[in-house]
């Protein structure tokens, strides 16, 4: 690789990262200030799992959507328009009062979502064909960075009393400037060549469901038990464990750091321990988050169960990814697109499930239903054993 390619692939990269850095940032400030929307808006509860499961299903509309569209426009150009318009989407949040303008801001934020989405992996994959070597988890922990960030801006604003027009709209005065300058720096046909072509043509191979099948209900649990954090661990601090705004973010915050600091050290334990081990424990922990959540006396207990649950969960996501890829060696990106699917399934599944719950009875019940259901990861992570390698016999030698 030249001297000049090599250079501007690392300044694709490093811009792609600042692009999943700057969507951890917008993604976090949301969700954190899930109880200061609801009291803007006057927002019950029985109609919030309905305008939380709005979103996923809309941001699967938005990924298909830009699939298309980056096939006519190129990727790189779909990221550059939609970054900057999620960070408006944003600040369009916290300037309404009806419900209506709520509906409309979280539903442009939700197609916009789903195609920035798409568009980051689409060029993250795309990157990743250029190097020849893994490199997706460096995004997804840039992506973890930005929602600490996100979550430590929105306790210093609920500390400090600043409302979500100034909140949201601070947020967006400053990231909107800096999704455009990361975009004059994403990768295009320069720095990636065929490598988008070529991930998408072998995104579209036909490959069997049933031996996904495993894999697929994994990722629907894992992502259940995610969005059931992002969208109600700050909620159950405030509602059920009567905690001040400010120290409820913490809840998300410590989530964050505890996936991004499992992430940094997951690979490790997978080429040490294998992945069998590593997904098992981490559901177990997962489980056990869930659990120390539901009978907390106290918002810190809330705010370590919550962390908990971050490094169970950390490690299992990329490795479903990771056994599909060994799955269909030969058609992995088929494999993770198809994964990549019941991302949506379990966060269209998680909010309202908990939500639902929640306000039929207890958030403290809320908080078993994702906790059984990460637990039934438990007994597929057999399913993430590496295939066995071939057996060589050696030729009989005739005298």
């Amino acid at each position: 690789m030249q001297a000049s390619t090599a250079g501007r692939l690392r300044q694709a990269r490093a811009a792609l990262a600042a692009s999943f850095l700057l969507q951890g940032v917008a993604f976090a400030l949301l969700v954190t200030c899930i109880p200061e929307i609801q009291r803007q808006y006057g927002l019950g509860d029985a109609l919030l799992p309905v305008f939380l499961a709005a979103v996923p299903v809309l941001a699967g509309a938005g990924s298909i959507a830009s699939e298309r569209l980056a096939g006519r426009v190129g990727a790189r150009v779909v990221l550059r328009v939609v970054q900057p318009a999620v960070c408006l989407a944003l600040a369009a949040v916290g300037l309404g009062s009806e419900l209506w303008q709520l509906a409309l801001a979280l539903a442009a934020f939700g197609l916009l979502v789903g195609a920035l989405d798409a568009s980051m992996n689409m060029l993250g994959v795309g990157l990743q064909h250029r190097y020849g070597r893994s490199i997706m988890l460096g995004f997804h922990a840039a992506f973890s960075l930005g929602g600490i960030a996100g979550a430590a801006v929105a306790g210093l604003g609920a500390h400090g009393g600043v409302s979500l027009a100034v909140l949201f709209g601070g947020a967006a005065a400053v990231l909107v400037p800096a999704a455009l300058l990361a975009g004059t720096r994403f990768p295009g046909p320069a720095e990636l060549g065929d490598a988008v072509r070529e991930a998408v043509e072998a995104a579209g191979r036909s490959i069997p469901w049933r031996p996904l099948l495993p894999l697929c209900a994994v990722m629907a649990f894992a992502y259940i038990a995610d969005a059931s954090v992002s969208n109600y661990s700050v909620k159950y601090l405030t509602d059920t464990l009567h905690s001040p705004d400010d120290v409820a973010k913490l809840a998300y915050l410590g989530y964050m750091v505890a996936m991004l600091a499992g992430r940094t050290v997951g690979d490790r334990a997978v080429q040490r321990f294998g992945a069998v081990p590593v997904v098992r424990i981490g559901a177990a922990t997962a489980a056990l988050g869930f659990l120390a959540a539901a009978v907390a006396p106290a918002p810190w207990a809330g705010i370590a169960a919550f962390t908990l649950l971050g490094f169970g969960l950390c490690a299992i996501i990329p490795q479903v990814f990771a056994a599909g890829g060994r799955l269909f060696p030969d058609g992995s990106d088929a494999a993770v697109a198809r994964l990549n699917l019941f991302n949506y399934v379990g966060f269209l599944i998680g909010s309202p499930l908990v939500g639902a719950i929640g306000d039929a009875g207890s958030y403290r019940v809320a908080m078993l239903a994702p906790m059984l259901l990460v637990l039934l990861v438990v007994p597929l992570a057999g399913h993430f054993a590496p295939a066995p390698a071939p057996q060589v016999t050696e030729p009989v030698r005739t005298p």
